[in-house]
């Protein structure tokens, strides 16, 4: 039975880094075998695949790549990772596909909460977007604040783009609550502060 791992092997930005992940799938797979109970007849192995590219950042590109080589060379019953969003989407899209579980600690963004078709068989184990934009929910509710919400956020479009998933699960959940306008200002590397402020102070009254 083979477990395929894709995951960043070097990075250590990466909180689903492989040097970080890796002990415990070791961990993990040992303590399976070691259990004749769990998986009776089969032996749990794992395989691994980089989901980096050249760079050693996470790769929309590479992961997929990466994903149907392990799955058309070792058949694997499940997959492990990625972690990013921009390169778990497309292969969590394989995977339901291939009517295989994925799990991940990652792939936040809001997108992954659609179960009806590409997403439907991704879990993830670490937070989502959509929750914290729950809590903003509460948090309005809490302290009744219903007529206006603005979004600051810095945004990179070269990366994966966490602080823009972030602010996507606030503002798809504020928009529930009766009345509220949600309005958002983007700022990114060079951008005239005086102008970001101006626009917080207009578009936040």
């Amino acid at each position: 039975l083979t477990l395929a791992v894709v995951l960043p092997q070097h990075n250590l930005t990466y909180p689903w880094a492989w040097p970080r992940v890796g002990p415990a799938v070791r961990l993990a797979a040992a303590a399976v075998n070691s259990r004749r109970d769990l998986l009776p007849g089969f032996t749990l192995r794992w395989v691994f695949g980089n989901s980096e590219d050249r760079h050693g950042v996470c790769s929309e590109m590479a992961a997929p790549l990466v994903a149907v080589d392990l799955w058309l060379a070792h058949h694997p019953a499940a997959f492990l990772g990625p972690g990013c969003v921009y390169s778990a989407a497309p292969v969590a899209r394989f995977t339901s596909h291939w009517q295989l579980p994925l799990l991940t600690a990652g792939a936040e963004a809001h997108g992954f909460d659609d179960k009806s078709e590409g997403f439907r068989l991704t879990t993830r184990a670490g937070p989502s977007h959509r929750k914290l934009g729950e809590l903003g929910v509460q948090l309005h509710r809490r302290f009744n604040w219903t007529r206006r919400a603005l979004l600051v956020y810095w945004d990179e479009p070269a990366d994966d783009r966490p602080y823009y998933f972030a602010a996507e699960g606030l503002y798809v959940q504020l928009p529930t609550l009766r009345n509220l306008t949600v309005m958002d200002v983007v700022f990114r590397r060079g951008d005239n502060f005086s102008f970001i402020i101006q626009e917080i102070k207009a578009k936040g009254r």
